[in-house]
């Protein structure tokens, strides 16, 4: 091959991909359905689960107190925790029964038990309880109610100590109820909220599966708009494989810029949660995890029938992945088998690495095993989809041979009813 006709195959390539390119942002555009999940649903739900659990922790969460000691030592417990800012004694109850009906009707999240020997063990010297009954149905009430029990029997206990001890100066009291002395400095979750802990996650993932639902759903329209439910279309510019899913991609890789910027950089910075990412990092982990998705989505959009099958396929998938990334559970306590499941998703590793680089100003080389995994599926998924591609040009065109076989047949056969005909 001469240097002009490479240089000719060259253009007439950068042609067809740019043509691809246009007619998918014509056809993006142009779908109600890929706009809502391409645009509405990437900019409302952040805004939404951001406002959600934008107060990072809960206040004066109702609880029912049974107390049956009914002293002075029971009142100051039970005033204490009133005072606090994590739980509001709503209801006084007068015994297990009345409370249990409480928490039932889900007028209270919690309810304190006091016993009625509770004063008379501690004037004896002897050790007492108090029973905390939480409802474990939502984590944040549950640790509210059961923090605040705990932090007013350590203020009491450290209270009785100074009582029985005899010491003489405040010092002495000191180191009597806190030997040891500790600090506790929140170094990366620095509210201890709820959102700093689960928000970045879910950005990461939202970009993914909206970015695949998009990209199946474009699929399933051009198979339904084609009279064969061919997801290729009889073109001239669609004659290369590396032309389609390079025009293809950077439709995707455009829009999606945009939104990935949203996601990493307004987000945080509207609702006040962690980010101090550098810039750098940043883009180094982006740049992979998006041309991953975007590979992602195309490998599997080429089994979408149906516009419909992409909400079956994807949407339920969500929550398992939120799980499997290792923000929500322990990555260590996750069976093998999820674990290698979850390597097929870049969600894992770019939740991972976003993570790290966004909340716990990491940089590239601390993240460099989700970096260069993010990579690989790039170039996996790129073959994928080249792959896959190919298969549905081959497809096309045996398809329309088989189409024009089938019309000379036709044509054959009426010529004969004509000539037969005429005798």
């Amino acid at each position: 091959m001469n240097d002009k006709g490479l240089l000719s195959r060259f253009a007439e390539g950068v042609s067809d991909a740019c043509f691809v390119w246009w007619q998918e942002m014509k056809n993006t555009f142009r779908d109600e359905g890929v706009i809502i999940f391409f645009l509405i649903v990437p900019f409302a739900y952040p805004v939404l689960y951001s406002w959600i659990y934008n107060n990072e922790v809960v206040h004066e969460v109702p609880v029912a107190v049974v107390d049956n000691s009914h002293s002075a030592m029971s009142r100051d417990f039970i005033r204490r925790c009133d005072a606090s800012p994590d739980v509001c004694i709503a209801y006084h109850a007068t015994d297990m029964d009345e409370a249990r009906a409480l928490m039932g009707s889900q007028k209270v999240r919690g309810i304190y038990y006091i016993p009625s020997d509770f004063s008379t063990r501690l004037g004896r010297m002897q050790q007492t309880a108090v029973s905390v009954y939480c409802d474990m149905s939502l984590m944040l009430t549950y640790k509210a109610v059961y923090q605040a029990a705990l932090l007013v029997s350590q203020e009491m206990n450290a209270g009785i100590q100074v009582e029985l001890s005899g010491n003489h100066t405040d010092r002495e009291e000191e180191i009597t109820t806190t030997p040891l002395a500790y600090e506790e400095v929140p170094v990366f979750n620095t509210t201890g909220g709820y959102g700093n802990f689960i928000l970045p996650g879910v950005l990461m993932l939202i970009l993914q599966q909206t970015l695949v639902l998009g990209i199946g759903l474009a699929a399933g329209t051009a198979r339904e708009k084609n009279g064969y439910k061919e997801l290729i279309p009889i073109s001239r510019h669609y004659r290369g494989v590396f032309r389609i899913v390079i025009g293809k991609a950077m439709c995707y890789i455009m829009i999606y810029s945009v939104i990935a910027a949203y996601l990493t950089l307004v987000i945080p910075r509207m609702f006040g949660f962690v980010a101090i990412a550098r810039p750098d990092a940043l883009l180094g982990v982006m740049l992979p995890y998006m041309l991953a998705c975007v590979f992602f989505g195309m490998t599997v959009s080429c089994i979408i029938r149906y516009r419909e099958n992409v909400m079956l396929l994807v949407v339920f998938m969500s929550v398992p992945l939120l799980f499997l990334s290792g923000v929500s559970w322990p990555q260590s306590n996750i069976p093998w088998f999820w674990q290698a499941v979850s390597w097929i998703f870049p969600s894992t590793f770019g939740v991972r690495a976003f993570v790290r680089v966004n909340s716990m100003g990491a940089v590239l080389p601390d993240v460099l095993t989700e970096y260069r995994m993010l990579w690989l599926q790039v170039v996996v998924y790129f073959c994928l989809a080249c792959g896959v591609y190919r298969y549905q040009i081959y497809l096309s065109r045996t398809n329309l041979l088989r189409r024009l076989r089938d019309l000379r047949q036709k044509r054959a056969v009426r010529r004969k009813l004509r000539s037969v005909g005429s005798k």
